[in-house]
């Protein structure tokens, strides 16, 4: 009887610091591997520069079309550029050109 209220007294001294520990080590595995955790910010980070060097691409192609575009309009067109496209369009070439075919 003697050992039964000695582990009861035991565990009622301890159980503080045993939810104590419990609730730190949840804390702590959900702070690295949860959903909100430093990883996946991090991950997210290295996403976000990805996904910006990806927009400033795409922003700058765009850009080139669009100045493309633009001097193909009728008030401005450029006789090197409607030349360069007829030949793709058509196809034409002059004897002595070379066509170098790309991927």
């Amino acid at each position: 009887m003697n050992k039964l209220l000695a582990h009861r007294s035991l565990i009622r001294q301890n159980l503080i610091t045993l939810i104590g520990v419990s609730l730190c080590i949840y804390f702590c595995y959900h702070a690295l591997q949860g959903e909100r955790s430093m990883l996946r910010l991090m991950s997210l980070g290295t996403q976000i520069e990805t996904m910006s060097l990806t927009a400033s691409d795409h922003q700058n192609q765009r850009l080139a079309l669009e100045k493309k575009v633009r001097m193909l309009r009728p008030g401005s067109i450029s006789k090197d550029l409607l030349e360069e496209r007829a030949r793709v369009v058509l196809g034409y070439r002059q004897a002595d050109e070379l066509a170098i075919l790309t991927p």
